[in-house]
């Protein structure tokens, strides 16, 4: 049996060094976290390097999963927003006819946000594709809607985040759904909007009419 040789204080690391080592780690941790770690597990891109690397998609995708696996644990028909104080403008007998030219998905008049501004979005999911389409808005905000589909029907869930969150929260929501109306008011600054997967075996187009108080209107990807 060998004895081991104890190593002197020479050899020894001194804390000036001890502190160094620890800083170095510190700092290489953090740029992994993010640059690596956010945008592949959450979609939060501060640096904007996750995107040129493919990491962001690839925490959006898991993002959109995440938010699609919660619809389809509640499948129930999706309810109507309840409305808040002072959600219901002094326009009467707005109703969704007055976007869509056709069959109205429910029968409710839903009225309108009087200031703003209005916009339409088209877009066309193939089998098994997902798509979100998010406004920018303020705390207490109202924004007017209302979208259909053609060619087959949805799992949606409008929801709303804010900004750098990993989770979202959820207004409404329905499976195998072919259209929906409302009025969405924001709970908090951030984006709110829309997310759409077709689970079904042919592509499905669904367009978007909004208007109401929102700064912008962006589709995700």
């Amino acid at each position: 049996m060998y004895n081991s040789r104890m190593p002197t204080d020479a050899e020894l690391p001194t804390s000036r060094q001890l502190l160094r080592s620890t800083l170095i780690a510190g700092l290489a941790a953090a740029a992994l976290l993010v640059t690596t770690v956010l945008p592949a597990e959450y979609g939060i891109d501060p640096t904007g390097i996750g995107r040129v690397l493919g990491l962001t998609q690839m925490g959006e995708l898991k993002r959109q999963l995440s938010i699609e696996a919660e619809a389809d644990r509640a499948p129930a028909p999706a309810k109507p927003i309840a409305p808040g104080a002072g959600q219901r403008s002094g326009l009467t007998g707005f109703t969704v006819a007055s976007l869509f030219v056709g069959h109205a998905v429910a029968a409710e008049p839903v009225q309108i946000a009087q200031a703003g501004r209005s916009d339409e979005v088209t877009v066309t999911l193939r089998p098994d594709q997902a798509v979100e389409v998010k406004m920018t808005m303020k705390a207490g905000a109202k924004v007017t809607y209302a979208w259909k589909t053609e060619g087959g029907v949805v799992n949606h869930d409008t929801h709303g985040e804010r900004p750098g969150s990993r989770s979202a929260r959820s207004y409404r929501k329905g499976t195998n759904v072919a259209g929906d109306e409302g009025v969405l008011e924001a709970a908090f600054d951030g984006s709110h909007g829309w997310f759409w997967r077709n689970r079904g075996r042919a592509d499905v187009t669904i367009a978007l009419r909004i208007r109401g108080e929102y700064e912008d209107v962006k589709r995700i990807p």
